[in-house]
């Protein structure tokens, strides 16, 4: 078994078990923000990510530092959650279960993530029509964007939603082009 499945087996019932918390108190939508503030924290401190996992950090510390990072800026229940995860030897799986946790919110919300690489920063305008594109074709009621800068891609955007990727690429029309010559020059 790698890594990820381990991971995602840990995570599921996790993540489920902070939905079911948050679906009874009304909150599900705002653990959600709260999870995403939280992943953001994660994903720009190497030092903290590695500092959660370490073994030689004892669970105090690691809650002393929790309670830091979300003490007033998350629900009770989720501090509770994320100090829950310290005494179980599951903080190492923080990152895999809040993002498990979005997916599941997402699920329930009949929202969609559309990943988004363009090869330069998108507009507001923009960000809102790749929104209703990405709406008409999965028919959900929301979309989540995630969007990331290629400048190798020379203009234009990729879209992946699910397993749908729609390359309007400067660089993907090049390679198809590139593609078309071959087959025609055979």
């Amino acid at each position: 078994m790698n890594d990820t499945t381990v991971s995602s087996e840990i995570a599921g019932p996790y993540a489920k078990a902070l939905m079911s918390v948050a679906v009874d108190n009304n909150a599900a939508d705002q653990v959600g923000v709260e999870a995403a503030d939280l992943l953001e924290v994660l994903a720009s401190s190497e030092e903290l990510r590695g500092f959660l996992v370490s073994p030689l950090m004892s669970p105090d510390a690691k809650k002393g530092v929790l309670r830091q990072i979300a003490e007033g800026k998350v629900s009770d229940f989720l501090l509770s959650f994320l100090l829950l995860l310290v005494d179980r030897g599951r903080v190492a799986f923080l990152q895999p279960i809040l993002q498990q946790y979005q997916s599941l919110l997402r699920d329930r919300n009949n929202t969609v993530l559309a990943d988004v690489v363009s090869a330069v920063e998108l507009s507001d305008d923009q960000q809102n029509a790749i929104r209703d594109r990405v709406k008409t074709m999965t028919e959900a009621n929301n979309v989540e964007l995630s969007v990331q800068i290629d400048p190798a891609l020379i203009g234009g955007l990729v879209i992946k939603v699910g397993s749908q990727v729609i390359d309007a690429s400067l660089r993907g029309q090049l390679r198809r082009i590139g593609m078309q010559l071959a087959t025609t020059a055979q």
